[in-house]
């Protein structure tokens, strides 16, 4: 496509939707943390482009519309090439000021027992499309002398996923690699976030396969709109990381520092291994 968005280069884009409105994007926004995030940015005098890759996105859309700035909902599955193709291509011709890479998925179960095709979903959408998301965004904000880029990460990002093995590495790699690219960009004008939640309420433990039959899936969970709130704060106060949530929550961020992997790992297996939940939600 002629003069057109490349998954490998995303330069020398001139303005966002409206001329007064700065323009966030924001991904996984239909539901959960990524709709709270994208009602932050709207009720603060943001245009948005939001993605998910399910039907609830136009309804979160239209709810969105009624903070009065433009929105743009770009329906479109992360992992694959071409659902990141068609992102990039809607943001064509658009300065993007902040961008929030928000969607994820996880996977409970034993590795020895998880289908492999389902942990090769969390790396696709947690990793590989971070990667191939964050170049071209990042590169466009460096040459443009300015931006907000952030990533969901996760307390889990700190300790070993005993029955969550690849969602919780895929967060540690997100984690890293944020840290990574705050300080490289440090000096050009660009910031960027890594916030971490915690179990918060939301569709992730059912489409994980966790909501009942693990004592994290059933246990109380932080809500969505203060985790959000808090995230918004840190992304665009330039902060390099920040935990989000509950009191409970950045105790435990506390303490995914000092505890040692093996302790943590133990701890970990007493809220996710199957049949460990009572069935029920809090």
């Amino acid at each position: 496509m002629a003069g057109g968005v490349r998954e490998a280069d995303l330069r020398g884009y001139p303005s966002g939707m409206t001329e007064t409105r700065p323009l966030a994007l924001i991904t996984g926004a239909s539901s959960g943390i990524g709709l709270e995030l994208a009602r932050q940015f709207a009720s603060h005098g943001y245009d948005l482009v939001v993605n998910a890759e399910d039907e609830e996105l136009e309804t979160a859309a239209e709810r969105l519309r009624e903070a009065g700035g433009e929105v743009r909902a770009v329906r479109a599955d992360l992992r694959t090439g071409e659902g990141r193709f068609l992102l990039l291509d809607a943001l064509d011709g658009l300065t993007v000021d902040v961008a929030v890479l928000n969607a994820g998925v996880g996977q409970g179960g034993a590795f020895v027992d998880t289908d492999l095709a389902d942990d090769q979903a969390v790396i696709d959408l947690n990793v590989t499309a971070t990667v191939r998301l964050a170049k071209p965004l990042l590169r466009a904000m460096a040459a443009h002398g300015g931006g907000r880029l952030a990533f969901t990460s996760s307390v889990a990002s700190q300790m070993p996923g005993s029955f969550q093995p690849v969602y919780n590495a895929s967060k540690s790699f997100v984690q890293s690699f944020a840290q990574a690219l705050a300080e490289e960009v440090k000096d050009t004008g660009v910031t960027v976030t890594a916030f971490m939640p915690g179990p918060t309420e939301t569709e992730f433990f059912d489409r994980a396969d966790m909501a009942d039959d693990t004592r994290m899936g059933s246990m109380k969970k932080d809500p969505p709109e203060q985790v959000a709130e808090q995230a918004f704060e840190a992304i665009v106060e330039g902060e390099k990381k920040a935990v989000t949530g509950s009191l409970m929550t950045k105790a435990q961020g506390l303490a995914g520092k000092v505890l040692p992997d093996g302790v943590k790992a133990a701890a970990h297996r007493r809220l996710a291994e199957p049949g460990t939940g009572d069935g029920s939600r809090d």
